[in-house]
């Protein structure tokens, strides 16, 4: 009975670890916005939990901040300064679905709040 639990542990958590590790890689990021589309190469490593990588919107790299990911979940900050002043900030959610993650962005910017959805897909 023991070496059977031990088994199912061993199975599960290989499980939740080799779905996390398919974000590895990189990834063409794209959303609309107020300001037109936005896309960017990006690079996403897990490392158990953790969630790190870099968005290149060409010739400017934003790095993934306080990222996480759980199952096929994945949450980050990404900073950019504004061109008029101060810090936009996103707060990034999406979903791991094989080889593409669709997702929505929250951010605020002059008091109004905004929700944009957002996609990646690997590049192969």
């Amino acid at each position: 009975m023991r070496n059977l639990v031990i088994i199912a542990v061993l199975s599960v958590a290989a499980a939740v670890g080799s779905a996390q590790a398919s974000v590895d890689g990189n990834w063409n990021f794209a959303m609309d916005s107020q300001m037109g589309q936005v896309s960017a190469r990006v690079t996403l490593k897990a490392e158990g939990n953790k969630l790190t990588g870099t968005f290149d919107l060409g010739g400017r790299t934003l790095a993934v901040e306080d990222g996480s990911i759980d199952g096929n979940i994945l949450k980050f900050v990404l900073r950019r300064d504004r061109p008029t002043g101060g810090v936009m900030v996103y707060d990034m959610a999406g979903k791991l679905d094989g080889d593409t993650i669709a997702g929505t962005a929250r951010a605020s910017m002059d008091g109004q709040e905004f929700e944009l959805p957002w996609s990646m897909s690997r590049v192969k």
